[in-house]
């Protein structure tokens, strides 16, 4: 199998910077963050973020800048004073670069340690990088007791809640794939970002590593700014971030996270399309895997595929353990993907994702390229354009189907059509009361973990319901 090539340009660090009344420390501070070592080749652009200081600081920042024409540098002001996490929400929005990190504008920590927290991000085997001040590392100040017990019991509170064993979840330093932060909605405004982040990183499953980095901490009468209020609204933030279901910015997102919370259900669903499938496999839109981990066994290849990035991470991550399986980015929309693929695959399963392209007769014939002579198109769609509502949607759906129209559809686009499976009626009613009725614009992780309990039955009594599917699955061959 043939493999994308991919342009091997150098990745770019984004240092995001929340300021705050740091005239004195912050011109030091961003002289090392320039001078600081990159591996691996790493560009570097720097993200300031004025959170309306009141003293010289921006005026310190300017001259900076000025001094520095070549360096890439950014100086964003808030209109209000917002708070630390606000400023870093600003940052992480405004960043381009592939990776990030979070640099605080005094000079407790010390740039030239970004080599060790960036390269777990680079080779690949972290999503995100915590630099701990209480690991075995180098020197570091000697500072207040209760400041360092208040902060190891938010640690713990923490870790509970995120099922972690980290030991310095307050620390400044967070490095993290850019796109990852970016797709998380960060709600807090002040210092209650640093247990809000680790948490929401933790729940979307992200790779958390932890490096030791030493530390320089300054005192309360030299302008250390967090203190027992800002405690009492991190535990609170704990406990919002434990049970909230805000994990992204984007509501397909959701939707697949909520379908993970049904297995049986997505095994109910591979075991319906498995006869079909060869031994040469490559799926369209794999998303987060579900499909994926109930098909790929006893294959001689798989080859998973979405569109989207943070899918394209967190599928590698998840299947990097299958020497049979590959994870590629892959544009259905786009000629150029499927080239590298082109009439090497005995399988494509696309499930779930022709109604989210407006041209779809133009990516099913797309997707007839990847098939060798005889190969099959397993291809699942919503059914009846009578159900559309709003949570088709909020995730994009351009349309649901009828079976005459996808069986014309796929021998329009040069498919010898073999047979079209009725799929998953029992939910039909229930979509169409939250769609219709209800007006939701996601699935409930709640709702799905009870249809999972029931799976059992459903599988049982689906062919005998008297209404329509909600689901229908087309069967066809490419021409011999």
């Amino acid at each position: 199998m043939k493999c994308p090539s991919e342009r091997m340009l150098p990745a770019t660090l984004s240092i995001l910077i929340p300021l705050y009344n740091e005239e004195e420390f912050v011109g030091e501070l961003l002289s090392r963050v320039a001078a600081a070592p990159l591996p691996g080749g790493l560009d570097r652009e720097i993200i300031i973020v004025n959170d309306c200081s009141k003293d010289g600081s921006v005026e310190v920042v300017e001259d900076f800048i000025a001094a520095r024409p070549g360096l890439r540098v950014r100086l964003i002001h808030h209109q209000k004073n917002s708070g630390k996490g606000a400023a870093i929400r600003t940052a992480i929005a405004a960043a381009t670069g592939e990776f990030s990190i979070i640099q605080d504008a005094d000079l407790e920590y010390d740039p030239a340690e970004y080599p060790k927290l960036v390269g777990p991000l680079l080779d690949g085997r972290a999503d995100v990088v915590y630099g701990s001040r209480f690991l075995v590392a180098g020197e570091r100040r000697v500072l207040y007791y209760w400041h360092s017990l208040a902060n190891h019991l938010l640690t713990t509170l923490c870790n509970i809640a995120a099922d972690l064993n980290l030991t310095d979840m307050e620390t400044c330093y967070k490095a993290f794939r850019t796109s990852l932060a970016k797709s998380i909605p960060i709600q807090n405004d002040r210092f209650g970002i640093e247990p809000e982040l680790t948490i929401k990183f933790a729940r979307r499953k992200a790779r958390i590593f932890e490096t030791p980095i030493s530390y320089n901490g300054r005192t309360y009468e030299e302008g250390k700014k967090i203190g027992l209020k800002d405690a009492f609204e991190a535990l609170w933030v704990i406990v919002k971030a434990r049970f909230t279901r805000n994990l992204h910015s984007d509501t397909g997102h959701a939707v697949l996270d909520a379908m993970a919370e049904a297995p049986k259900f997505n095994k109910w669903m591979a075991d319906t399309i498995a006869p079909f499938a060869g031994k040469r496999v490559l799926e369209i839109g794999a998303g987060s895997g579900n499909m994926t981990r109930q098909l790929c066994p006893r294959r001689k290849l798989y080859v998973a595929t979405d569109l989207d990035v943070e899918h394209v991470e967190q599928l590698k991550a998840a299947f990097r353990h299958r020497p049979r399986l590959q994870v590629h980015k892959l544009d259905a929309t786009d000629p150029a993907d499927f080239r590298h693929f082109a009439g090497q695959l005995d399988t494509v399963v696309c499930l779930n994702v022709l109604e989210h392209i407006e041209d779809d007769k133009g990516t099913v014939e797309r997707i007839l390229t990847l098939l060798e002579p005889g190969g099959r198109l397993i291809l699942l769609v919503p059914n009846g354009p009578d159900a559309y509502g709003s949570i088709d949607k909020a995730i994009g759906h351009f349309r649901r189907y009828t079976q005459p129209g996808l069986k014309a559809l796929l021998e329009s686009a040069g498919y010898e059509f073999e047979q079209m499976l009725e799929f998953n009626r029992v939910s039909r009613p229930g979509w169409i009361f939250t769609g219709q009725i209800l007006k939701a614009t996601t699935l409930s992780p709640l709702s799905m973990r009870i249809f999972n309990k029931f799976v059992w039955l459903w599988r049982k009594i689906d062919q005998s319901l008297p209404w329509e599917p909600t689901s229908i699955i087309a069967i066809a061959r490419r021409p011999l």
